[in-house]
């Protein structure tokens, strides 16, 4: 168990939340969280890329020229690999990149990734509820009294899906907003610093507390 600091709006510590995950044994942690961000991250490729070979190019059924006595060299289609227009020796086709792993396994991943990120985690009193209207500037300077250096990669982590905290930081490039039951290993991981309401911290455990 490790305890992450609570702050309020303002930015002043008014306590500590106990966090408490099963984690993944110390010597297979690393292998698991590579695996599951592994498998997240090949999976996101589309795999659309396609190339025609030259079966499949338009055209070159006429033999360009007889095969003997013009001086060239011989060729029995216009759409030889060799030949502008032509066909892709060995070209990229439509394939499927997805890499299966077991769903305990990427739950531990999950566990164990958010847990080994304890020292960057600040838990904040329900700061959805403090933005009464949509404002960018409001939101900035509320994660600089957090405690967030200024240009860190910030994870928001929400209990609940809020209209205004949406449109508040959508437009922060350096700040994604997520809800507490769409964990994933590579957001977590790629934060520089995590923000988590206090009510997000408890989904967070209840949802993946096994």
């Amino acid at each position: 168990m490790v305890n992450c600091v609570i702050r309020n709006w303002d930015g002043e510590e008014v306590g500590q939340a106990p966090l408490e995950l099963q984690v993944a044994r110390e010597e297979n942690a690393a292998h698991i969280v590579h695996r599951a961000l592994r498998r997240q991250m090949t999976n996101a490729r589309q795999g659309t890329a396609s190339t025609k070979t030259r079966a499949e190019v338009r055209g070159g059924g006429r033999k360009p020229w007889r095969q003997k006595g013009t001086g060239r060299a011989r060729a029995g289609s216009n759409r030889s690999p060799l030949w502008r227009g032509g066909g892709v020796i060995f070209g990229p086709k439509p394939r499927d990149f997805n890499i299966k792993m077991n769903r305990k396994e990427r739950r531990l991943a999950i566990r164990t990734a958010f847990q080994s990120r304890a020292e960057d985690i600040v838990v904040i009193e329900n700061f959805s509820e403090r933005l009464a209207r949509p404002k960018t500037k409001e939101l900035v300077s509320a994660i600089e009294r957090w405690g967030i250096e200024p240009g860190a990669k910030v994870l928001l982590i929400a209990a609940e899906k809020d209209d205004n905290l949406f449109r508040s930081a959508r437009n922060l490039e350096r700040v994604k907003l997520i809800l507490a039951t769409n964990l994933n290993v590579y957001d977590v991981l790629h934060a520089d610093r995590i923000a988590i309401a206090a009510s997000a911290i408890e989904k967070v455990q209840e949802v993946y507390s096994d």
